[in-house]
């Protein structure tokens, strides 16, 4: 989820803004770059001119990588005009995920600050914007913290002219993935079509009601009741419909969580929650400047609408290498066991194979039995797990390779488990998660390969049902297969989004292989979640705080 991106720039530029000074102001230079042509060539070569804006030193525009900004390759396929240029106008408005500014303090009182390339136990390593690498040891670290300040520095604008600044954006525009790209591939179609008449989002709490920054929306089971988690306040909000109206209520408060950290992401119901009261959720926190997903137990009041204020049991905790690509998904799935979506959790590209690597529970699906115990766990390990017994593997695993599992769901027909999975720079996919899988992360990204580096010999990859190029998106949002009505051309259809383009898709499969996909309509906000109600029916969460029914009555799936 929430991978944007930002603009950064070498070193030089830095003198050149204090040389030329803020003349203009920013509104003046986005006005003008919105209503003038600019040149890409002469945006090209103001890109590369090292005495002039050196952005090359901080950035690769061929999908390489590697170096302390994001690779720029089909930047013009994410984001439109306007949003380029405020990613250049203001560079820590939003920060790409993966490249926030880490700071480091040693024992010996040196502090570095860079974007991290390297995190393991031995260490951290740090990339600056003189494009060097820098390993710090672990023991040497006194403090290690997150800035909400990019790297590039304010002001990238008043070392340009108004024209030279259009020439820039026009540059950032061109920058797209050839038609070409994966041209064949049945489950990554070149074009998406859309409905003549899409489906309608109907709000389904009133204004008033609307939460900040909601990232999960779930029925509560023997009540007629949703709740709602807000990340970054801990809060867990309970909307309940009745004849007068609805009423919004305080379920639990978890606590606004360290800062840089991604809060709580998930909460989900025991299936007999109706009887023994028992919640889960996910979580993340920083611990000596490291980051831990836990899976938490909670236990409900008897009315099952408050929390009982019991300390909540940490089921199992996950050590992470930075604080993205966290997963945050959980989901009981029809065999009673709890699935666990777990990320690779970064660096960017996946450097220590943490997707490929089964010792480690990172870039997986795990499965776990939390009726029960082991020994020495706060759960049990289902004996049908499909790695039990294998030495240096976690029993946990259910399948691997995944890059960062941003919601997913069970048919309620089929059973299959459905996923999508948060691309790198160039694809968004779709999966269904089968036992004992391998998705690919990091040696394949969607249908091409991506590096050799961890890849296997005899190693089989499972290719997505669907994958999209950032020509339709930068993120995708997992959701459900529509099961409401029988009649509806919907039925059996599974519906998704991207977070950031907000548009909604439906597709079919059959064997694994993509049917067909459309484009269904566009959200009013970004796509953060979906959720399937008591009787089937769709529900779209919106970042910005409003949550929207689904209403397939009037659109056709053709």
């Amino acid at each position: 989820m929430l991978d944007r991106i930002v603009i950064y720039c070498g070193l030089v530029l830095v003198t050149l803004s204090i040389r030329a000074g803020a003349a203009n102001p920013p509104a003046k230079y986005e006005t003008f770059a919105m209503t003038h042509q600019g040149d890409a060539a002469r945006g090209k070569a103001l890109f590369f001119d090292t005495a002039k804006l050196a952005c090359g030193q901080c950035h690769s525009v061929d999908g390489r990588g590697g170096k302390v900004g994001p690779d720029l390759f089909a930047i013009g396929d994410k984001f439109g005009r306007r949003e380029l240029i405020e990613a250049v106008l203001s560079p820590s408005a939003s920060i790409a995920v993966g490249y926030e500014t880490t700071i480091v303090r040693t024992r010996a009182g040196e502090v570095y600050d860079g974007v991290i390339k390297e995190a393991t136990e031995a260490g951290v390593g740090l990339i600056g914007a003189d494009g060097q690498l820098v390993r710090i040891p672990t023991a040497d670290i006194e403090e290690r913290r997150t800035s909400a300040l990019s790297m590039m520095p304010q002001g990238l604008q008043n070392a340009l002219t108004f024209q030279e600044f259009a020439d820039l954006v026009d540059y950032l525009a061109s920058l797209r993935l050839p038609e070409t790209a994966n041209a064949g591939q049945r489950g990554m179609p070149a074009t998406i079509a859309e409905l003549a008449k899409p489906v309608t989002l109907v709000p389904f709490i009133a204004p008033e009601h609307k939460f900040t920054h909601p990232v999960c929306f779930t029925p509560v089971p023997g009540a007629d009741a949703f709740a709602v988690v807000e990340h970054e306040t801990g809060r867990v909000w309970l909307i309940e419909k009745h004849a007068a109206g609805e009423t919004k209520r305080l379920f639990l408060d978890a606590g606004r969580l360290m800062p840089g950290s991604h809060g709580v992401m998930c909460i989900v119901f025991h299936p007999h929650y109706a009887s023994n009261r028992r919640y889960f959720m996910v979580d993340q926190i920083v611990e000596r400047g490291t980051f831990v997903n836990r899976v938490l137990e909670g236990e409900a009041a008897p009315d099952l609408m408050h929390d009982s204020g019991r300390p909540r049991r940490e089921v199992l905790r996950i050590e992470g290498s930075t604080s993205n690509h966290c997963g945050g998904g959980l989901a009981f799935g029809p065999d009673g066991y709890l699935y666990i979506g777990m990320g690779d959790t970064g660096p960017q590209q996946d450097p220590h194979g943490n997707g490929q690597n089964m010792s480690v529970l990172r870039g997986k699906m795990l499965r776990i039995d939390v009726d029960h115990h082991d020994a020495d766990r706060a759960y049990a390990v289902p004996a049908d797990n499909p790695f039990v017994g294998r030495s240096g593997v976690r029993p946990e695993i259910w399948a691997t390779g995944l890059r960062n599992p941003w919601r997913y769901s069970f048919d309620p027909l089929t059973g299959d488990l459905w996923a999508g999975d948060v691309g790198q720079d160039l694809y968004e996919e779709v999966d269904i998660v089968r036992r004992g899988a391998n998705h690919g992360w990091n040696v394949i990204e969607a249908f091409a390969p991506f590096s050799n580096q961890y890849r296997k010999d005899g190693e089989r990859y499972a290719p997505p049902i669907f994958a999209y190029s950032r020509k339709y998106g930068v993120s995708i949002t997992g959701g459900y297969v529509y099961r409401a009505d029988s009649k509806s051309s919907f039925y059996g259809v599974y519906i998704c989004g991207d977070y950031e383009s907000k548009r909604i898709f439906a597709l079919t499969q059959r064997d694994g292989v993509l049917e067909k996909v459309r484009q269904i309509g566009k959200s009013p906000q970004r796509i953060v979640s979906f959720e399937q109600g008591a009787k089937g029916e769709l529900y779209l969460v919106g970042y910005e705080g409003m949550v929207y029914r689904m209403d397939f009555g009037t659109a056709k799936f053709e």
